[in-house]
């Protein structure tokens, strides 16, 4: 058969024939992918229990795959010092989903600020570049010091992590609007709070909402660093004490529980990204995403 007889006989098939095989490759495509993704973990784990038991790698100081399983069932349990994993995990959560919104918000106002006013960003940029350079483990040591050992500061270091990761993103995004457009807008009269709301804020809003994938992760890495540094309760806490007693087994049990909360948040944001972002057409990644 022709290529012209080929595209003629799909032509001419009905609608419906063409959803259900579209749908079939969909499935098959998942499937394949589900199954890589298994074997992609079975190879990981199964290897790493094999190293650790033949003696190649020391579990102890790397762990091993069973004792990071009857680690999570104990803190699961019986829980640990500073009461039960899920205390310690709300305190985490609690911290990073403030610090979140925090650097979110603040990184969306200054970034969309600075980005459309080339005077403020001229006079902000150099001290901008300043703080962002400070290590941010110092500023964690600073934020304990100043107040104290509760949530307080380790919101504020979440925060900060995640403000410069959302910034960048907002004000390379309101850069990036075509200023034809701008131009014409204001031709028609709209004022600078309506060129803002109708043409910067949703020509950027692909850049700031990208930039959550990153910035949630962040947050999550924010809260911990503090609560290494100096906690009651936390994760990060339970990390540093596993760490200090040589228990690395429980310091991989915490990042599994802290992997599996991150990738709950992923998803909920790329819900969020769909909802918002819908009148956008589909880039080659996402008609590709399962």
């Amino acid at each position: 058969m022709t290529a012209t007889a080929v595209r003629r006989a799909v032509a001419q098939a009905p609608a419906t024939d063409l959803q259900l095989a579209a749908h079939r490759a969909r499935i098959r495509r998942m499937v394949w992918i589900r199954l890589g993704q298994f074997f992609v973990a079975l190879f990981v784990i199964g290897g790493w229990q094999w190293f650790t038991a033949a003696g190649w790698v020391d579990k102890f100081f790397f762990g091993q795959p069973t004792g990071i399983w009857n680690s999570l069932v104990h803190l699961f349990t019986v829980g640990t010092a500073f009461g039960s994993i899920w205390e310690n995990l709300w305190v985490t959560v609690q911290e990073a989903l403030l610090g979140f919104l925090l650097g979110t918000s603040a990184g969306v106002v200054v970034g969309i600020l600075l980005g459309s006013n080339r005077y403020l960003a001229s006079v902000f940029g150099p001290y901008i570049k300043i703080v962002n350079s400070v290590p941010r483990i110092v500023l964690g040591s600073i934020f304990i010091v100043a107040f104290g050992l509760g949530v307080f500061p380790k919101v504020l270091l979440a925060a900060v992590l995640v403000f410069f990761v959302v910034f960048f993103n907002a004000f390379q995004g309101v850069r990036e609007v075509d200023q034809n457009l701008v131009a014409n807008v204001r031709v028609l009269g709209a004022s600078p709070l309506q060129v803002a709301r109708h043409v910067t804020i949703p020509s950027a809003m692909t850049w700031i909402i990208a930039s959550l994938h990153t910035a949630f992760g962040f947050a999550i890495i924010g809260a911990l660093v503090a609560e290494v540094l100096g906690a009651t309760h936390g994760i990060g806490l339970i990390i540093s004490q596993a760490q200090g007693s040589f228990d690395p087994d429980t310091v991989f049990a915490c990042m599994v529980i802290t992997s599996v909360f991150t990738l709950l948040a992923e998803y909920l944001i790329t819900l969020l990204e769909r909802s918002i972002l819908r009148w956008r057409p589909p880039n080659r990644s996402e008609s590709q995403a399962i």
